[in-house]
């Protein structure tokens, strides 16, 4: 075998051979760079873990759910069996039934494509009153916040990758150790958006179309709006809350230079650029509080957690 080829095969076992990665890992884990980096990043580490447990917290208390579709509601009672002796490919499209499916005819699913508020109003029995807002907006809320404290972990979780710039070769084969040893606890909580499919199945199953639609910031921002419209209730408690929508609180955040103003506390993306802030109402709406901007404040994580629905001092 020519020299180079000799090489280049040895080479190749050596990087197979799972020993040599160990004793790279064990030799990367206890050297002094990594044990020195772990104990300087300790209390952003810390920070970290808070947040993920304040994740879990909104994920346990907060509300997902809005509306369902009548249809099929009854079907488990009954069983379908086709007995059909001929042609059976054509079993590839079947109905779903769920509370969040609607099965409805060709043109009510690409109506649905086309005005998709409209038709998830009207067939997941989400109905134009103060009720059903006050529970589009908890949602709304909820979500809006589990989005915020999702996105803040993933940019806190790189920026400790950063900080301490592992091998290529620790986040591609020791990950889950990589974080144990630095002390992380990563959250497996995604933000569980309600989703709602309309779907059309031909009598035959030969072809079926479908029209999907998650409930996430924006199209809850829709619903809200079209609700108020509807309702005409905009002085309401529910309709002051259903004014807060993704731009408002934006718009807080900005006013409010991205600083908490809690006076007691005043921390900013400035001192901490990975600060998870959220938008407050002074006076709670629960105790005839409006969506105005004299009555928002920014605070942070913490702060706003402390102060929930009390009246301000």
């Amino acid at each position: 075998m020519h020299p180079i080829l000799f090489v280049l095969a040895l080479a190749g076992v050596l990087i197979a051979n799972p020993m040599i990665w160990k004793y790279r890992k064990n030799k990367y884990f206890n050297g002094e760079e990594f044990q020195g980096l772990r104990a300087q990043i300790a209390a952003v580490v810390a920070e970290h873990n808070e947040v993920v447990n304040y994740v879990a917290e909104i994920r346990g208390q907060g509300a997902f759910e809005l509306g369902a579709s009548s249809t099929g509601q009854y079907a488990h009672l009954a069983n379908f069996e086709n007995t059909s002796n001929w042609n059976y490919q054509r079993d590839r499209n079947v109905a779903e039934y769920a509370p969040h499916v609607h099965n409805a005819s060709l043109q009510v699913v690409r109506n649905a494509s086309m005005d998709p508020i409209k038709y998830l109003m009207k067939y997941f029995e989400i109905k134009a009153n103060q009720e059903t807002l006050v529970d589009a907006q908890r949602v709304a809320e909820d979500i809006s916040r589990l989005e915020e404290a999702v996105a803040n972990v993933q940019r806190r979780e790189a920026e400790i990758v950063r900080m301490i710039d592992p091998p290529a070769f620790i986040l591609q084969r020791y990950a889950d150790e990589f974080w144990s040893l630095v002390g992380v606890r990563l959250s497996p909580i995604t933000v569980p958006y309600p989703k709602y499919k309309f779907q059309y199945v031909s009598a035959g199953g030969n072809s079926g179309q479908t029209v999907n639609i998650d409930l996430n910031t924006p199209t809850l921002d829709a619903l809200s709006e079209t609700l108020v419209q509807k309702i005409r209730w905009a002085k309401s408690a529910a309709g002051q809350r259903a004014l807060m929508t993704a731009r408002l609180r934006g718009w807080i955040k900005d006013r409010d230079r991205h600083t908490c103003q809690n006076p007691a506390c005043g921390v900013s993306v400035t001192v901490e650029p990975n600060l998870l802030l959220e938008v407050d109402h002074i006076v709670p709406v629960s105790k005839g509080g409006l969506s105005e901007p004299d009555n928002l404040q920014t605070l942070c994580w913490r702060c706003n957690r402390t102060k929930g629905a009390r009246m301000p001092a």
